[in-house]
C-alpha cells in the first residue's frame, strides 16, 4: 500500500448498547503500484473498524476490498502498514466523534 488518496469516517451507532465503547468505520482509498500484488485496474480500498474505549483505542478489524465489485481480497497487511493505518485513524478520529 502506498498513498491514501481519499477517506471517509462514520460513527457506527449502537442503539442497544451491545458494544463496549464506540466504533467508527473508516473507508480508505489507496493508490497501488501496478507491480504490487494488490493492484487491480479498478483500485482497492480498506475498510477499517476502529474502536474507542475509556482506556484504549485501536483497529478492531480491517478488510481489503476491490473498488467497484466490493470483492474481499485475502491479503494480510504488514505490521508497519497496520501501524500507519492505526496512526492515520487516530489522527483523523476527531472528525467523526460525536
Amino acid at each position: 500500500m502506498e498513498n491514501i488518496t481519499a477517506y471517509s469516517i462514520e460513527f457506527i451507532k449502537d442503539p442497544f448498547g451491545i458494544v463496549d465503547g464506540e466504533r467508527y468505520e473508516f473507508i480508505l482509498d489507496f493508490e497501488v503500484d501496478e507491480e504490487d500484488e494488490l493492484y487491480t485496474p479498478s483500485g482497492i480500498y480498506l475498510r477499517v473498524i476502529y474502536g474507542v474505549k475509556a482506556d484504549s483505542q485501536g483497529i478492531v478489524k480491517h478488510h481489503i476490498l476491490e473498488r467497484g465489485t466490493d470483492k474481499y481480497l485475502d491479503f494480510e497487511l504488514e505490521d508497519e502498514e497496520l501501524q500507519e493505518i492505526e496512526s492515520f485513524c487516530k489522527e483523523h478520529l476527531s472528525e467523526a466523534q460525536v
